[in-house]
């Protein structure tokens, strides 16, 4: 009868034939968003579903409501206690429950909105608004995370610094709004580049981090001349202009025996840059970590 009243109402009705099968539909990936729990059910009553369900503490939220017939206070405490939003005694009028399921949607869409603005914060506060990519702060964090990753589990990572090559002719030639394009175009073609669990980021001005989990020397030499060659391989197009663009890459290695923290290796990427910028720009330098003493 349940079923039939909710399909009426426009309601995708599961059906679950237990406090367990109901607990095992409430824990999966795409549980429903509503839930109508009677109090009394086999296996796992209702008051246990809606404690488990609350302790997971998972996100989006799932809306629970409590059915049951009984109707004294302290049963009401007890199952709101349980994390149930709302409550109604059996035998149920329709017209009061389709008025508690409309609330619980205006509820679970309030939530949707949240957690759209608490993503749209984060990501404001992680990627830089120009390229999309993650910014100084995040790529550091993402370096920081991975060299650490790398020296419990003994493996390599690699580091690359990529700045584009007269960057200040492209503003002072076309304007800033060109300038604009092609940091955004050099973005999207780094990001073709990479592997999806690189890390990519806008470092500061026209210049960009890389860090390249387990990569040695010879992978990360090879992935930044895949770079090179697809920021030089064909002009950026600005309006009716032709705008030819390349990039100056410094390289560094971290392999277990070497002694690094971020700050080092930031500095060595700079290093093999500036280098490379030194013996006539568009091109590769890598440099490398001193080893640990033995002594």
């Amino acid at each position: 009868m349940l079923r039939a009243v909710l399909t009426k109402w426009g309601y995708e009705v599961v059906i679950a034939k237990d406090g367990n099968e109901a607990l095992h539909m409430l824990e999966a990936e795409d549980a429903p968003r509503l839930a109508i729990l009677d109090w009394m059910m086999p296996g796992i009553d209702g008051v246990d579903v809606c404690r488990r369900v609350r302790s997971m503490g998972r996100e989006p939220y799932i809306y629970i409501l409590l059915l049951t017939s009984r109707a004294e206070s302290e049963d009401l405490v007890e199952g709101m206690d349980s994390g149930a939003d709302d409550y109604l005694t059996k035998p149920y009028k329709a017209p009061e429950l389709h008025a508690r399921l409309r609330a619980g949607q205006r509820i679970l869409e309030l939530q949707e909105q949240l957690l759209a603005a608490r993503e749209a914060l984060r990501q404001e506060a992680t990627h830089d608004s120009l390229t999309g990519l993650l910014n100084r702060h995040a790529i550091l964090g993402v370096l920081q995370i991975e060299l650490a990753r790398s020296s419990r589990e003994s493996q390599h990572l690699s580091v690359l610094m990529a700045d584009l090559d007269h960057f200040k002719q492209v503003n002072d030639s076309y304007g800033h709004l060109a300038g604009d394009v092609v940091l955004r175009e050099s973005a999207t073609r780094m990001k073709e580049c990479i592997r999806s669990y690189d890390g990519l980021g806008r470092y500061g001005g026209e210049e960009f981090l890389v860090v390249l989990p387990g990569c040695n020397a010879e992978g990360a030499l090879a992935q930044a001349e895949r770079i090179r060659t697809s920021l030089a391989g064909m002009p950026y197009s600005y309006g009716t202009h032709s705008i030819p663009v390349t990039c100056s890459i410094g390289s560094t290695c971290y392999a277990p025996g070497t002694k690094a923290d971020t700050d080092s290796l930031i500095r060595e990427a700079d290093l093999g840059l500036y280098a490379a910028k030194a013996n006539g720009r568009n091109q590769v330098v890598t440099t490398c970590l001193e080893p640990v003493s033995r002594n």
